[in-house]
Order: C-alpha cells, then structure tokens, then sequence
C-alpha cells in the first residue's frame, strides 16, 4: 500500500480528521494516539473500517507495541509526591502539639494585666497561654445610630466661624449655685398672663398661606401624562424609586389621577404616594422630564407636591388611631427583612361590562338583578378571586361592575367577555378606571317619559 494514499481518521465529535499517510498512521498508533478500534477512511473505501482490519498499515506498528513505561512512572511519581505530602504533614501536627506543651501557664512576670505603650490592655488567658487583648470601656459603650450605619448626611462637618467674632468665655465660679439655678429654672419663670395665652390659642388656628410644605413629604405630583394613563402604569413606572403606599382597607396603590368634572375626561396629572421619604427625591431626579412610555414624545414634570388649605380657618386632621395602627402593621411588613416577591404582588382592578341588560328589562323582573349578579359572579369567579360584583340596575347601557384582587385575572376576564353574546346582546368588556361613578348614570330623556307616564296614570285614577 503507498504511503501517500490520504487517510481520514473520525474524531470524536463525529468530524473528519486528516489526511495523513500510512507513516504518521502508524507514528499516531505507536505514540498512543490511536488504537485498532479507530475509523479510518480513505478515497476508494465503501464504508469506515477499524484500524486493524485495513492490511499493511500495522504491520511494522504491531511489532512495536506502544510502551506503557512512562505512564507507570508517571504513577510512581505521583505515589511518592503524595506520601511525602502527608509525612510532612504529619510533622507540621507534631510541632504544633509539642509548640502548645512548651508554652507556659501562667504570665511571665506573675501579672494577669498589663497596658502597652500605645494605650491597649491585655489580660493573660490560661485556655490560650498567651496574652489578649481587652475591649475598652468607651469603645464598648460606643452607640452608633441607625443613620450613622446607613449614610452620611451632606453637611458641614467643621461650621465656618467668622474670625472677626470675639471668643466667647464661659465662666462658672460657683458650680454647686449654677446647678442650684438649673434645677430651679421650673419655679422661677414667670407666669404668662391670659391675654397672651388666649393670642397663642388663636395662632394655632391661624391659616397657613395658601401653599405649605409638608413636614414628611412623601407625595409626588406628575404633569404631562397621557390621556389614557392607567393606575397600573403609573405604578410600574414609579415603583421603580421606591414603594407605593397601599391603602389598607382597598389594598389600592395610594395613586390619584385627577379628573375633569364637567367632562369626565383626564386632565393628564396625578399625584402618587411613597412610603418613605427618600424616593420622592429620587423619582424628582430620575422621572423628571422623561416621557411615561418609551414611544411617548411629551416628558413629564414630577416634582415634590405642594398642598393648599381650604378654607379660612386651619382644621387639623383628625387621626384615627386603630386605623393608623393598622396602616403601621401594614408598613412593617413591606419594609421587612423577607422583602417582597414581585411576582406575588396583586393590584386590583374593576372590569366593566357594558349591555348586559337594560332598564326595562331590570324593571320589568324583579329577581333579574339578583340572578344576573350570581351568573356574573359564578363565571368570572373561574378566573381568580373577587371582590364584588355590582349590577348598575339604572344604568342605560346595562352595566355591570366585577372588581378582582388581582389585575392578571381581569385581563383574563376581558378576553373572555369582551365581544361575547349574552341575552342577545354583544357584550363590551374593559378596564374600569374609576373615574366615572357608573351607579348614579341614568337616561334622563327615559326617567321624564317614565315619570310623566306614571302621573298620568295616578290623575286618571
């Protein structure tokens, strides 16, 4: 067979290797590289053969057997490393125990105690045999507070003092009198006379001006917001600078999008409100001239809120404390170590659902109010919990209101009801944004006929 003949090897990853002649097939062979179970291939060949069925290419090769001389050497080197490893091991231990017996008991000069030059104090520990040093007494009354731990406030650490004020020079010659006078300060002052009590009455009730800041501000007012926001929005955008005050009783993010009275319609502001402080500055910072939606080309203004007080004479606001406490247990809780798993957290929401009766109908049947609340509340109670369901009986466009305590399942709920046909009619579903008090909508032009029908019927009577 000629030794220039390509031959191809089949790796391991099933690719092909080569060419190479019949001399580095047999150099491979001998070094170890390959053995008879190799496939090899070559231009002529039906199919992959094992190494040792192609005839002249291991015929000098298997005379010369690879050697395995080197690898138990390798071994044997290895064997020794580890045993010297471990004899020296074994005497570093030995060292250590008879290290600790040489120590000695008791201190060297007899002293439990002693002070170093630079202040430190040691005592002698006879478990260690050696000398430790102590803890001092300011070190271990040190009290850090919470926000020294935490971050360092922007001040001046040293205040500018003017060099043209004179020094000032405190001088006590009678500490015992100075002391005397501290205690007795209580006694000694003055009584206010009435007149002046009566004008401190009334400052409290002095209105502030018509905007005032609050002491813990933790309200953020946003302009420049669609006209289709959504509570939902506000608060994936916004959570971003912090937590979101959730209201107690509803569980609602303390988010409030004002409305136009007379129109209904958004007036594009709102006022969100944080749990702490803090994150109103860093929504100010981050938000501020940003649009709400990454397509959006109108930025908003987020700024720290300002109030007014209404009316002419200040009101303070009366707190109720149960429910205060309660709004503590609440804050606790989302502040706490366990943190929050944003993938558990559930924002209600309220889905409308328009023409599913008229008022005719309502008025005609009796039991239709409360059998179509119970079919509601049947068929959408498959798709997650609820809050209510609320049949707007007056409303003309037959609505009826499902308020669910997670916002996914009222998406699940629009999917399913919207564009579905019941009683006849095609059923429109939506998210409620609360900005319309959907029970107190009537036709109007309905309630006058109905109304004059009916005194009609009384004067002929």
């Amino acid at each position: 067979m000629s030794n220039g003949v390509g031959w191809y090897i089949l790796g391991l990853d099933q690719e092909l290797v080569g060419p190479y002649t019949v001399s580095e097939l047999q150099e491979h062979y001998s070094s170890g590289y390959l053995h008879q179970g190799t496939l090899v291939w070559s231009e002529g060949c039906t199919e992959w053969q094992p190494l040792s069925s192609v005839p002249g290419i291991l015929t000098d090769a298997l005379q010369n057997p690879p050697s395995s001389v080197p690898v138990a050497s390798n071994e044997e080197d290895e064997f020794e490393k580890w045993q010297r490893e471990v004899r020296e091991a074994e005497a570093e231990a030995e060292a250590n125990i008879n290290d600790d017996q040489e120590r000695p008991t008791t201190p060297p000069d007899g002293e439990e105690e002693f002070t170093d030059d630079d202040g430190t104090t040691y005592k002698w520990d006879r478990t260690l045999r050696a000398w430790v040093p102590q803890e001092s007494a300011a070190e271990k009354n040190e009290d850090y507070g919470l926000e020294d731990m935490v971050f360092v406030q922007e001040e001046e650490v040293f205040p500018a003092v003017d060099a043209l004020d004179p020094p000032v020079n405190i001088e006590v010659k009678d500490v015992a009198k100075a002391v005397e006078e501290k205690q007795n300060v209580k006694r000694k002052l003055p009584e206010e006379p009435d007149d002046k009590k009566d004008e401190e009455k009334k400052e409290a009730n002095k209105p502030p001006d018509s905007w005032f800041e609050l002491k813990v501000n933790t309200h953020v007012y946003i302009n420049g917001l669609p006209e289709d926001v959504t509570t939902e929005e506000l608060v994936e955008v916004f959570s971003k600078c912090g937590i979101i005050k959730e209201d107690p009783e509803t569980k609602r993010p303390r988010i409030k999008i004002y409305v136009d009275r007379e129109t209904g319609r958004k007036k594009g502001d709102a006022l969100i409100t944080y749990l702490k402080e803090p994150s109103v500055d860093l929504a100010t910072q981050i938000l501020d001239g940003t649009p709400l939606r990454p397509d959006g080309k109108t930025p908003m203004s987020v700024t720290k809120a300002k109030f007014e007080q209404k009316g002419d004479k200040f009101i303070s606001k009366q707190v109720d404390n149960k429910k205060k406490r309660k709004l503590q247990r609440v804050e606790q809780k989302m502040l706490g170590w366990g943190g929050r798993d944003d993938s558990k957290v559930s924002i209600p929401a309220t889905v409308i659902l328009r023409f599913m009766f008229t008022p005719a109908e309502m008025r005609a049947d009796e039991n239709l109010r409360s059998e179509l609340e119970e079919d509601v509340r049947d068929e959408c109670g498959k798709l997650g919990p609820l809050d209510a369901v609320k049949v707007c009986e007056n409303n003309p466009q037959g609505v009826v209101l499902v308020k669910f305590k997670d916002g996914k399942d009222a998406h699940k709920c629009i999917e399913l009801m919207n564009g579905r046909w019941f009683g006849g009619r095609q059923v429109h579903a939506r998210l409620d944004d609360g900005s319309v008090n959907h029970a107190l909508v009537r036709d109007l032009e309905e309630e006058t006929d109905r109304l004059e029908k009916f005194g009609a019927e009384l004067e002929a009577d």
